[in-house]
């Protein structure tokens, strides 16, 4: 079944012992699974929490905004409006993706519960719709430097499953891609449907600091207690 799926070609760094769960990691727009790899190291992880991170690399398309210029994309994005620059159809492709390889480390022993799904900017927008949608009951989400399209309508979508799934956001007050207002916007419509988020800013621009690391890190260590 699996072979007909074609799972997403990704990079995966395992733990030395078997893994207890497993981090999903989605890259940003025009990147690809290696951009995170270094993230793994960073975070300092205790052997005591073996984990398993799987990058995987976005399908390549046109970007409109960006001339049609082919690249790394988890969507085509169209317009700088937020409620008009996803495409939907390349959304919904991405986000299936995401639940295959959810399945498949199910299949592979990692139980639902035990699955985090992760990402950064255009990665963060596919890890909140994913896991918010997912028929599975995942270990949390995180959100980094992202926003989300029609954040409105998908939190009155959000699965039983999912309702008390934590939530991780970040984003950098200096952030000149995805606006910080935008990213804030998104926690808001999110905190005020009940949703259990936490939101984290940081002194930066369109990228990841230390303190932030520290702080997922910190997070992580929560999440798997």
């Amino acid at each position: 079944m699996e072979s007909q799926r074609s799972l997403l070609p990704s990079i995966e760094i395992n733990p030395e012992s078997t893994p207890i769960g497993s981090v999903i990691l989605m890259h940003g727009l025009g990147a690809n699974g290696n951009d995170f790899v270094p993230f793994v190291q960073e975070l300092h992880l205790p052997r005591a929490l073996p984990l398993r991170f799987v990058f995987p690399h976005a399908p390549v398309r046109a970007v409109t905004i960006n001339n049609g210029y082919v690249m790394p994309a988890w969507y085509d994005i169209l317009s700088l409006n937020i409620d008009q620059r996803a495409d939907q159809g390349g959304m919904d492709e991405s986000v299936e993706q995401i639940n295959w390889l959810v399945d498949h480390e199910i299949q592979r022993g990692i139980a639902a519960d035990k699955i985090i799904l992760a990402g950064f900017s255009q990665g963060g927008v596919i890890a909140l719709t994913t896991a918010l949608r997912s028929k599975h009951k995942l270990a949390g989400v995180m959100a980094l430097s992202t926003y989300l399209p029609n954040a409105e309508i998908l939190v009155k979508d959000v699965s039983e499953a999912n309702k008390h799934m934590p939530i991780f956001m970040a984003h950098g007050t200096q952030d000149p891609v995805v606006p910080y207002s935008m990213g804030e916007s998104a926690y808001t419509i999110l905190h005020r449907a009940g949703l259990d988020v936490s939101w984290h800013n940081y002194s930066m621009a369109h990228s990841v600091c230390d303190k932030e690391v520290h702080d997922i890190a910190d997070w992580l260590k929560k999440i798997y207690s």
